[in-house]
């Protein structure tokens, strides 16, 4: 493998790890507001559920990240306080809110995902399958969120904005750091 396309991947996995681990945090945001201040049973199975396909996700990269001795990046501290931060905010805000989260987050993923599918050469096959299935989960959470009632309507469409410009602020930063 060349050298540049081996900086690359290392780059796709550091970001990919980190994304997976904020869309935990975002979930345990999620829960914490559902357990303590909003109450909606069938809201929590919902996002319990997604949770848990984050969680296969950040597996696999936490493992990639250590069998390729991939530096994390510096920033998942901060990361996780955001995360958490943001969906529990968001699910204070109400259901609308919370599943808009998800939608936001997933549609900027799907993209991100998408173009390191279009860039990971053949050597990394596995890798390619792995983001490819990660990728279709991510569009079935952002099916979810829709079909529970996400909008970006009215003032929903300023909170779709903040929270794609904040992902796509974190996926930069963590490419690089």
């Amino acid at each position: 493998m060349k050298k540049s396309n081996k900086n690359k991947i290392k780059k796709f996995i550091r970001v990919d790890h980190a994304g997976e681990r904020g869309a935990i945090k975002i979930y345990e945001g999620q829960l914490l507001a559902l357990n303590t201040i909003v109450k909606n049973d069938e809201l929590k199975k919902k996002i319990e559920v997604m949770k848990e396909h984050e969680k296969e996700h950040a597996n696999y990269f936490e493992s990639e990240i250590k069998k390729r001795g991939i530096n994390p990046t510096k920033f998942l501290p901060l990361w996780d306080l955001l995360g958490i931060g943001l969906g529990f905010g968001s699910t204070i805000l109400g259901k609308k809110a919370a599943m808009l989260c998800t939608v936001s987050v997933e549609e900027v993923i799907d993209k991100h995902y998408q173009n390191q599918i279009d860039q990971i050469e053949s050597d990394e096959e596995e890798l390619r399958n792995k983001i490819i299935k990660f990728r279709e989960d991510e569009l079935h959470h952002k099916n979810i969120a829709y079909n529970e009632g996400a909008t970006k309507e009215g003032v929903y469409s300023i909170l779709d904005k903040i929270i794609k410009t904040g992902s796509k602020i974190a996926i930069n930063i963590s490419e690089k750091i």
